[in-house]
C-alpha cells in the first residue's frame, strides 16, 4: 500500500542534508539512552525462547555463560514460556466492545453517534483488530510494551476512479499497524505517557525496493539487524532504518512536524498529516500497550522481568540435582597410580563381567561411596515453584491444566480461578484503554479523510449482514465508552452456566409457565448457538423484521403483513416505545410505532377470531 508522496522541493540539498543528519544524530542518541532497556527486552525473549543460560555483558551485549567445567549439566527447564502462554491466553479473551457517546440530547446527534460506532467496527473489521490486538498483546508481555500505529491509507478502501494518468484513485481507509518496542524512541525515557512526549521517533528497516516505491527516492542499502520475538536477531541485506520523527504542535511548528530520513536521504519534511489529537489538533499517531506499570517511566514492566532470576536459581538447582544423580547411578572409580591400564578403564568403564588386570601388590580399582541425593535439593525444588506461581500470579491450575491436588471443593476452585484474574486485571485494563485510544484515532482520521459518502457493512444483530452510508458529516463526536464488561471473571462458559441455572429455577418462564418464541431466540443466542439454523430461524427472522420496522419509523408509516408472527412484533415494538430510543425519539416516530402497534393487535385479534369459528 502505498503512501502519499509528498516532497518538500524548496529545501536546498544543502538544509536537506543536514535536516537529515541532525534527525540521524537525535535518532543514535536515543538508541544509546534507550540502550539498558533494549538489552533487557532481549534478555527476556531469549528466556521465551530457552535460550536461559546468558546475560547481559558490561560491553551491552547479550553473552552465553560458559561452562565451569566439562562435566556440567546445561539443560533449560523452561517455566517461564508455560507462564506466558498461560497469561496470553486469558489476556486473548479481552476483546472490548465500544461505543459512542452523542454530543448532545438531540435526535441527529444520537444517530450520529451510533453510525460512529458502526464506522469503528467496520474500520476494526477491515483491520482484522483481534489479530493486532493478540500480536500487540503478546509483545507487551514478553517486553512490557507495545504500540498501535493508526494512520491513514491513501491507497486503501474501494476504487473511486482513475486519474488523468491512469492511475487508480481509492477511497482511502484507516490502517492500524503493531510496532514493536525495539521501533519507537521517545524524548525522554521518564515520560509517562505517549501525550507527555514532545517528539517521538519511528524507525523501521525497510527494503531499497520499498523505500522507491512509497517515497519515491533512491537509497542505497546496507545489512540491517532486526530482532524478533525469539530473541535472535536477523540480519538483512540491502535495508535501510527509515526513521520518521514526529514533533508536537509548538509556537514554532503550530501543526507539528514530520520529518522522514533513510540514510542520508531527506524523504519528507512537513507538518503532522493527522489530526487526530483531541478538538481537531495535531497528535501522534502511536497508541501504547503496556503490561505493567513502572513508576517514572516511559516503559513498561513485564512478568517475564520478574521470573528471570527464579528461573535461573530453579535451572542450577534442577543441574545440581542430576549431576549428584549421575555420581550415584554411575559411580566414582578410585585407581592407584600405575596400578591399571587408565585408558582402558577411561574407554569403557567397568562393564558386566569384565576382567580387571591390576599390577601384582597393588588394591584393586573399587567404586567410592557416595550418599543419596541431599533433601534440601527437593525442598528447594519446590520453594521455587512456589515462587513462580507467587510472581506470576498464575496458579497451576491455569499453567498446568490440573486441579491441585489438596482442592476438591467446586467453591474452593471458582475462588482459585477469581485469584488468578484478579492478577491479570491491570494488564486487561490496559488492553481495554488502548482499544477505546484506537477507536478514537479511527473517528478521528475518517472525520478528517472521509469526505465523500461511501459504503460500507458489517456484521449486524444475529450476524446479519448490514450495510450502511457514511462520510465525514455523520461523525461529531468520538467521546468512546467501553460497552462490555470484565470478559476475565465472566467466561462464556460461566454465562451459560447461569443461563441454565435460571432456565432450571424457572425465573425466564412467563407468567402461563411457558417460554416465548422470543425468549428461545434470545436464550439460544446468549447460550452461544446465535440463530440455530433448525430451530427457532423463523423467529428470528420475525425479530430482524420488527428491529428493522423500528428504525423504518423514522421515516413513515409501516404497514404489518399477514404473514407476520404478530405477538413478536408487538413484544419487540412495545421495547422500542417504552425503551431509550423511544423515549428520546420524536413525537411523530412514537406516534407511527404505535399505531403500527395498534394494527398488529387487530390482526392478532381477526386471526384468533378466525381461529374460533374454524374450530367451531
Amino acid at each position: 500500500m502505498k503512501k502519499e508522496k509528498i516532497r518538500n522541493k524548496s529545501c536546498g540539498a544543502e538544509f536537506a542534508e543536514e535536516m537529515a543528519g541532525e534527525v540521524r544524530a537525535d535518532f543514535e542518541r536515543r538508541a544509546q539512552e534507550r540502550m539498558p532497556f533494549e538489552l533487557n527486552w532481549r534478555l527476556n525473549l531469549n528466556f521465551l525462547a530457552g535460550n536461559q543460560f546468558c546475560s547481559v555483558a558490561g560491553r551491552g551485549e547479550i553473552e552465553q555463560d560458559e561452562k565451569y567445567f566439562c562435566w556440567q549439566e546445561r539443560e533449560v527447564y523452561n517455566h517461564v514460556a508455560p507462564i506466558f502462554e498461560s497469561r496470553l491466553a486469558k489476556l486473548n479473551r479481552v476483546r472490548p466492545e465500544v461505543a459512542v457517546l452523542p454530543f448532545s440530547n438531540d435526535d441527529g446527534d444520537i444517530m450520529r453517534a451510533k453510525v460512529s460506532g458502526k464506522i469503528i467496527g467496520f474500520a476494526a473489521d477491515c483491520n482484522d483488530l483481534p489479530k493486532k490486538i493478540a500480536a500487540a498483546t503478546l509483545w507487551s508481555e514478553a517486553c512490557g510494551t507495545s504500540f498501535y500505529k493508526i494512520v491513514w491509507d491513501g491507497g486503501g478502501g474501494r476504487r473511486a476512479g482513475a486519474a488523468k494518468d491512469g492511475r487508480a484513485i481509492f477511497e482511502g481507509d484507516a490502517k492500524i499497524s503493531v510496532c514493536p518496542p525495539f521501533e519507537i524512541f521517545p524524548d525522554s525515557a521518564a515520560a509517562a505517557s505517549v501525550d507527555d512526549c514532545r517528539s517521538i521517533i519511528h524507525a523501521k528497516a525497510y527494503s531499497v525496493e520499498e523505500i522507491k516505491e512509497i517515497w519515491g527516492a533512491d537509497v542505497k542499502g546496507r545489512e540491517i539487524k532486526v530482532f524478533a520475538a525469539g530473541g535472535a536477531g536477523e540480519s538483512r541485506e540491502g535495508h535501510e532504518i527509515v526513521i520518521e520523527r514526529y514533533e508536537r504542535p509548538s509556537q514554532k511548528f503550530p501543526d507539528g512536524r514530520l520529518v522522514t530520513v533513510a540514510g542520508d536521504t531527506l524523504l519528507h519534511a512537513g507538518p503532522l498529516p493527522f489530526a487526530n489529537g483531541k478538538n481537531g489538533k495535531r497528535g501522534f499517531p502511536f497508541v501504547r500497550q503496556i503490561s505493567q506499570h513502572l513508576t517514572g517511566s516511559f516503559w513498561g514492566g513485564s512478568v517475564v522481568d520478574k521470573i528471570i532470576p527464579v528461573q535461573r536459581a530453579y535451572n542450577a538447582v534442577k543441574n545440581r540435582k542430576h549431576e549428584f544423580l549421575n555420581r550415584v547411578s554411575a559411580g566414582v572409580l578410585t585407581v592407584e597410580d600405575g596400578s591399571v591400564d587408565i585408558g582402558n578403564l577411561l574407554d569403557e568403564g567397568l562393564s558386566p563381567g569384565k576382567v580387571v588386570v591390576y599390577r601384582q601388590g597393588s588394591r584393586p580399582p573399587k567404586m567410592m561411596e557416595t550418599s543419596h541425593v541431599p533433601l534440601d535439593f527437593t525442598y528447594e525444588e519446590e520453594r521455587l515453584l512456589n515462587e513462580f506461581v507467587m510472581i506470576s500470579g498464575t496458579s497451576e491450575l491455569s499453567r498446568n491444566s490440573a486441579t491441585p491436588t489438596n482442592v476438591t471443593s467446586g467453591v474452593a476452585l471458582q475462588l482459585l480461578i477469581e485469584q488468578d484474574d484478579t492478577r491479570l486485571s491491570s494488564t486487561a485494563e490496559e488492553i481495554r484503554f488502548a482499544v477505546r485510544e484506537i477507536s478514537k484515532h479511527l473517528l478521528r482520521l475518517y472525520k478528517q479523510f472521509a469526505l465523500t459518502p461511501r459504503i460500507a457493512r458489517i456484521a449486524g444483530k444475529n450476524s446479519a449482514l448490514e450495510m450502511f452510508y457514511f462520510c465525514s458529516a455523520d461523525i461529531n463526536s468520538d467521546d468512546v465508552v467501553l460497552t462490555t464488561e470484565n470478559e476475565m471473571s465472566n467466561t462464556p462458559a460461566q454465562k451459560r452456566s447461569m443461563l441454565f441455572d435460571l432456565l432450571h429455577n424457572g425465573i425466564l418462564y412467563g407468567g402461563d409457565g411457558r417460554l416465548s418464541d422470543a425468549s428461545k431466540v434470545k436464550i439460544l443466542e446468549m447460550a452461544g448457538f446465535g440463530t440455530w439454523e433448525d430451530a427457532q430461524n423463523i423467529s428470528a427472522l420475525h425479530l430482524l423484521k420488527a428491529d428493522e420496522e423500528n428504525l423504518e419509523f423514522a421515516a413513515a408509516d409501516v404497514v404489518p403483513l399477514d404473514v407476520d408472527d404478530h405477538g413478536i412484533h408487538i413484544e419487540r415494538h412495545t421495547r422500542f416505545v417504552i425503551g431509550a430510543d423511544g423515549k428520546k425519539g420524536p413525537a411523530e416516530v412514537l406516534e407511527r410505532a404505535m399505531r403500527h402497534i395498534g394494527l398488529h393487535k387487530e390482526l392478532l385479534a381477526e386471526n384468533y377470531k378466525l381461529q374460533i369459528t374454524n374450530y367451531k
